[in-house]
């Protein structure tokens, strides 16, 4: 039998095959290595390296050439209230500017300069935390953001301001919003700006300072019945004086009521009751003797008592007299002026004047009578209502002497 050439035969092509098999596992490596390596050869790496340089350089381009500058810088603590939040951009315009408190309260400002600054419209509460975003686009339209946060101030000194009408009441038409202020105010401007008065309908209301204490609001007339008022108080974070800061916010709303206004004729000894321009009673009164004159000019109700203590030594009249009980008093003046119940007058009332100033009405003894004049006077009565007293031989009196501001001019009142 020829057995070994057969047997070769069948090992050359089992080792060609096997040859076959390896060539194109290695030819299928080689492949898949230049495929994984992006291509062989030098100029192939040359090629990826320029695609990563043009990459950076597009990056950098396209980065915003506006600068972003918030003072003060972000962390800081003890911040003042006013003058020290400033947000600027250079090499491009602010957009947008938000300052918020630590419960989402923004705070009002404008940007100025064409987009170069943004300030706040008013000053920063006092001991609160803020946080700044602030956004400016340079001339290519690319954006740069900055966000901050500070603290302001916790002072040591600080004021209230004391004021009426109360919250929710129902007043006269002469009624002013007057605050007095727990220490006297150095820094007038500032003081008055953190206050806003909006009016249901629309009217012009103004602020005038009585000394460096006390500053009243009202228009340039009476105030129309049916009006709304609401005063925002936004004290907190001014400060007053050097080193004294306010630490009120709050809002008051009051309501103006119907328009009663009483015109006292000292000569004649009448009073006219007039409500929304109509007389609704004429009541027989007695005011100022000699040398006690009542005061002219317009007064403003500013307290109701059903029953009061007089006594002349608190008005600088000495002993002249101490009344106990006297009935239905409303206060007109600071100084002691009153339109109140008089159970001694005799016959003076309608005849002649025999008070120590005062506006007297007849009453009875302990005011319990709701017929007498008095009586009815003080139940259809109001703080805020006017009494005008004409033709006593006594000046005028002054307008920071009660709520009488009433007795200035407009021009002055706002001068």
């Amino acid at each position: 039998m020829n057995v070994r050439p057969i047997s070769g035969a069948s090992v050359d092509a089992r080792g060609r095959r096997n040859k076959g098999l390896l060539a194109l596992i290695i030819g299928v490596l080689l492949l898949a290595v230049t495929a994984c390596g992006g291509g062989g050869g030098s100029n192939s790496g040359s090629g990826s390296g320029d695609s990563k340089a043009k990459g950076s350089d597009t990056a950098e381009t396209k980065q915003s050439q506006a600068v972003v500058t918030i003072a003060p810088k972000n962390g800081s603590k003890a911040v003042d209230t006013s003058g020290a939040l400033k947000i600027s951009a250079a090499k491009g315009k602010l957009t947008v500017v938000e300052v918020k408190d630590a419960d989402g309260a923004k705070v009002s400002g404008a940007i100025t300069g064409g987009g170069a600054s943004w300030t706040p419209a008013t000053h920063l509460a006092a001991s609160t935390k803020y946080t700044v975003h602030a956004v400016a686009k340079d001339s290519d339209g690319r954006v740069a953001a900055e966000d901050s946060s500070f603290t302001t101030l916790t002072p040591k000194n600080t004021f209230i301001g004391d004021f009426t009408p109360e919250d929710g009441s129902t007043v006269g038409v002469g009624m002013p919003f007057s605050v007095n202020f727990t220490r006297g105010i150095t820094h007038p401007d500032d003081v008055k700006k953190a206050f806003t008065i909006t009016t249901v309908p629309a009217v012009d209301v103004e602020g005038h300072w009585f000394g460096n204490d006390r500053l009243d609001f009202r228009p340039e007339n009476y105030w129309k019945s049916g009006t709304k008022v609401t005063v925002k108080l936004n004290l907190d974070g001014v400060e007053g004086r050097p080193g004294v800061y306010g630490k009120q916010a709050k809002t008051v709303s009051f309501t103006i009521g119907r328009n009663q206004v009483s015109v006292v004729d000292a000569k004649k000894h009448t009073m006219k009751v007039t409500q929304d321009g109509r007389t609704i009673k004429t009541i027989a009164v007695t005011t100022g003797k000699p040398g006690y004159d009542t005061w002219n000019g317009q007064m403003v109700m500013s307290q109701k008592l059903e029953v009061t203590r007089m006594n002349g030594e608190t008005v600088g009249y000495g002993g002249e007299y101490d009344i106990k009980d006297v009935p239905h008093a409303i206060r007109l003046t600071t100084s002691g002026t009153f339109i109140h119940g008089n159970y001694w007058g005799g016959g003076a009332f309608g005849n002649y004047n025999a008070s120590h100033g005062c506006v007297g009405l007849r009453d009875v003894k302990g005011g319990y009578s709701s017929s007498v004049p008095a009586a009815w006077f003080y139940n259809h009565s109001m703080i805020g209502d006017v009494v005008v007293v004409k033709h006593s031989n006594d000046e005028t009196v002054a307008p920071d002497n009660g709520l009488n501001g009433w007795n200035m001019s407009w021009a002055k009142w706002k001068a």
